[in-house]
């Protein structure tokens, strides 16, 4: 589903990134979450990896875990045990040995899930209003292996541009600051995928994409990507083929990640048009309610979507660079006409290595604000006087969404190199936006592996 990052106040950017204090020493986002790889479970191989990062091949290939127990609250009251896995394989391909073209690879990703268990929707929020977040953010609505990506890059320019090209994935280029850390899929990642025209991770669309760095620590993206309602479909999860494609994608970001105080942050702005037809969520076609259009509901043909974030470390621990405590914010803007998410605005604080015998360990606590579009409140509402229906009991009423506020609280343990354990706790405050559901309380617990 939809993500990887965020969008703020941040104008600043620009002045950041020449400031003196963005060169005075080395970048080193560990504190921020870019960790570098763990060593596997599988070590070496008996070789074989040797062999293959040798000749160009570099991969890395895990397992992730996600279960979710509604303790008390929600919808529905039954308890539930809901429980998606998931493993993927992300590899690139050096060409620049073989080739002579400069920093010349193949990049790839395949992702296999499982167990299409999703409890926000069968507990936690009411299922006759669209979700807006999630309790296992992995969770996309099929039990399915699928192509996530399959592109071309190259540099040029010394290696000050890069230019991609192929079946992508919009996070191999945007919105790249923050990572997916927690369970919940509001504090995972960034909020451009609250956009609803292109999708996270394991999805892809033809497209083509330019980064240019501006300055060391400033770069400028952008891109011309398929627009494809169908592409998550299962019949997509291989194909070739632009088969549904409603028309195109214009993404752009400006992206820094200055020093500040000798510190790092990440830090990013940006933009997504579309040309495609989206459906409004009131209107119809002659100008009244589209519900009962005998045209049906108005389409758009231009829509706009905006999203910005930090990721800032906030100390240092005095013996060790790679511990201390991080700060990330993150929101995004859509047109409410047809995005039923008008506006999410997610804040989290990070530590890592909090305790001396535990250096690798994390502890993250995050809230995310939701506020649901109030055209489709207003059909909602249109649709309960059409039918007649006004007790929220009845089956037939169409609940009017307002706001949510939800947050999370996780620990993550690493007892061996290449294991994590995460349990944490989330609470739901208005799920789903409607104030008639009963707040819930969720216990979580992620489990990652590498092979």
């Amino acid at each position: 589903m939809a993500y990887k990052n965020i969008h703020y106040k941040l104008y600043a950017l620009a002045l950041l990134a020449v400031s003196p204090l963005s060169m005075a020493q080395e970048w080193n986002g560990t504190v921020l979450g870019f960790e570098a790889p763990p060593d596997p479970i599988l070590g070496d191989m008996l070789g074989i990896r040797k062999i293959l990062n040798d000749n160009g091949f570099t991969y890395n290939l895990g397992y992730l875990n996600e279960i979710g127990w509604n303790g008390g609250g929600g919808y529905n009251h039954d308890s539930h045990v809901a429980y998606i896995d998931q493993f993927a394989l992300t590899f690139n391909q050096d060409l620049e040995r073989w080739t002579g073209i400069p920093d010349a690879r193949i990049e790839g990703n395949i992702v296999n899930r499982n167990h299409n268990d999703d409890l926000t929707t069968k507990r936690v929020q009411d299922p006759r209003v669209n979700f807006n977040d999630l309790t296992q953010e992995s969770w996309g609505g099929q039990s399915i292996t699928r192509l996530g990506w399959l592109t071309f890059a190259r540099s040029f320019d010394d290696r000050r541009l890069t230019w991609r090209i192929g079946m992508m994935n919009k996070v191999q280029t945007f919105d790249q600051i923050i990572p997916c850390d927690f369970q919940m899929l509001s504090q995972c990642g960034g909020k451009s995928a609250n956009s609803l025209t292109w999708n996270n991770w394991n999805v892809h669309t033809w497209g083509t994409t330019l980064e240019y760095k501006v300055t060391p620590t400033v770069t400028l993206k952008g891109g011309v990507m398929e627009q494809n309602p169908d592409a998550s479909s299962r019949n997509h999860a291989w194909s070739w083929s632009t088969k549904g494609s409603q028309g195109v994608l214009l993404p752009v970001e400006i992206e820094a990640r200055p020093l500040i105080n000798g510190l790092p942050g990440a830090y990013n702005l940006g933009v997504v048009f579309t040309n495609a037809p989206q459906a409004d969520l009131y209107r119809g076609k002659s100008g009244g309610a589209g519900a009962s259009d005998p045209q049906c509901y108005e389409e758009h043909n231009r829509t706009w979507f905006m999203y910005a974030g930090l990721n800032q470390q906030l100390t240092r621990h005095q013996d060790d660079p790679n511990r201390g405590l991080s700060t990330s914010v993150s929101m995004s803007l859509a047109d409410q006409s047809s995005n039923y998410m008008h506006q999410v605005y997610a804040a989290s604080l990070r530590y890592r290595g909090l305790f001396d015998a535990r250096p690798n360990d994390w502890i993250g606590f995050g809230l995310t604000w939701i506020d649901m579009s109030s055209q489709y409140a207003r059909n909602q509402r249109y649709l309960n006087s059409l039918s007649g229906v006004s007790d929220y009991n009845d089956p037939a009423y169409h609940p009017v969404p307002g706001h949510s506020l939800n947050g999370e609280f996780y620990y993550r343990f690493r007892p061996v190199s290449w294991l994590e354990l995460q349990p944490g706790i989330q609470y739901w405050h208005h799920p789903g936006g409607v104030a008639r559901t009963q707040d819930a309380w969720v216990t979580e617990l992620k489990t990652v592996v590498t092979f």
